[in-house]
């Protein structure tokens, strides 16, 4: 027992540091941290969810839309990041860790040391050691589990085909329009970059994208707003010179055909040609009459045959004549 006046020392032993360590203020953060993490997986869970809203055809969603809408818009963000972290986490292992020769150096270690246990058992104590282990029953997996397994994959695979079709088929400009630069962007850093790389890049904008968007949403509304305007109005002044354009070349094929046309009706169909001289020396064509009976001639029907000779009068002009004398 100790007086008012004692001064107390910490313990050599380190028995008060390991008191603050497991009871201190940073044990309380990282258990509460974990708790709401925790609480938040729990709620992403419970966020799989078939959505109200269907595609164009009218055919229902399935419920990772919601769950990766969920994930991505960071509504809980301490499992986001933690999901990020395992993804990026994975990624590096496989490039920069031998997992495959792993899984086989564990394949081969515990089969060693169950074949060593159970042989040294069977010489030394004349029964096996591995085998004295042995469950009453094996392990099996339950029907509920592989149907949840087989329903969980039948939903990943219709929520890769909807959203495929739905970006092929433009049910939404922006994603198509976006798709397509993603497309166009990964075939050029393939050239360069390894596929993990690629990888990395894909994951951290698919988890950063959303987040950047909902933090600037009015700045890029604006600028998305912007070029939009800025392209219809391209679009505008495009389509009025092709329909300038096209009226201006289908009035060319217009008399372009006329032209021909008229060319092919006077090959076909010759104008007349005006007649030759020849042609207009033709006689015209003989018209055969009946013969008809002749009139009865008679004598009385001629004039008589004058009896004395004529008498010629020769005629002078005026100026011929002879002048008068004067008297």
């Amino acid at each position: 027992m100790t007086s008012a006046g004692d001064v107390s020392y910490p313990n050599p032993n380190g028995n008060n540091a390991k008191d603050i360590f497991t009871n201190g203020p940073i044990m309380d953060n990282i258990k509460t941290e974990a708790s709401r993490t925790g609480d938040e997986f729990r709620d992403l869970k419970n966020s799989r969810v078939t959505p109200s809203s269907t595609a164009s055809t009218g055919q229902p969603l399935t419920y990772y839309h919601s769950l990766l809408y969920s994930l991505l818009s960071w509504e809980q963000p301490r499992a986001t990041a933690t999901s990020y972290i395992s993804v990026i986490t994975f990624i590096f292992a496989a490039r920069y860790l031998p997992l495959l020769r792993w899984v086989f150096k564990l394949a081969y270690v515990v089969l060693g040391f169950t074949a060593a246990f159970e042989i040294g058992g069977r010489l030394v104590f004349g029964q096996g050691l591995s085998s004295s282990f042995r469950p009453r029953k094996y392990y099996t997996v339950p029907r509920e589990t592989i149907e949840a397994i087989l329903e969980d994959l039948v939903q990943i695979l219709d929520f890769g085909l909807l959203e495929f079709q739905r970006v092929l088929f433009v049910e939404n400009i922006a994603h198509t329009v976006a798709a397509f630069f993603a497309a166009l962007n990964a075939y050029w850093l393939i050239k360069f970059l390894p596929f993990w790389g690629l990888s990395f890049i894909v994951v951290t904008i698919a988890y950063f994208g959303p987040l950047t968007y909902m933090n600037h949403s009015e700045v890029i509304d604006a600028h998305i707003e912007k070029a939009q305007s800025i392209v219809e109005s391209h679009a505008n002044q495009l389509k009025d010179l092709v329909e300038e354009r096209a009226a201006h070349a289908t009035g060319i094929v217009k008399q372009y055909l006329d032209d021909y046309s008229n060319k092919a009706s006077d090959f076909i169909t010759p104008r007349p040609r005006s007649a030759s001289p020849e042609l207009r020396k033709v006689s015209s064509p003989v018209i055969k009459k009946e013969p008809s009976t002749e009139p009865e001639i008679k004598p009385s029907a001629f004039p008589q045959a004058p009896k004395e000779e004529p008498v010629y009068e020769s005629i002078e002009p005026a100026d011929q004549r002879e002048p008068l004398l004067a008297a």
